[in-house]
């Protein structure tokens, strides 16, 4: 998922999208640890999905944070 689709969705959206990635990391890691999958970059890309979610989390909150000191 690109940015794009992240900045459509709400904070409590993105945190239920995040445990949900996670999840499906832990799952992949496990998975590939046992057998090998079929694609290991799926793991690389599900962990780049993770950094835009906090990006785009933390991003909001610095924002939140500047209007409400002005």
């Amino acid at each position: 998922m690109k940015n794009n689709g992240l900045k459509d969705l709400s904070i409590e959206e993105l945190k239920e999208r995040l445990e949900a990635e996670k999840t499906q990391l832990t799952k992949m890691k496990i998975n590939h640890a046992v057998s090998p999958i079929d694609n290991p970059s799926l793991i690389q890309k599900t962990r780049r999905n993770i950094a835009r979610i906090y990006t785009e989390i933390s991003k909001r909150q610095f924002s939140a944070d500047n209007s409400a000191k002005k």
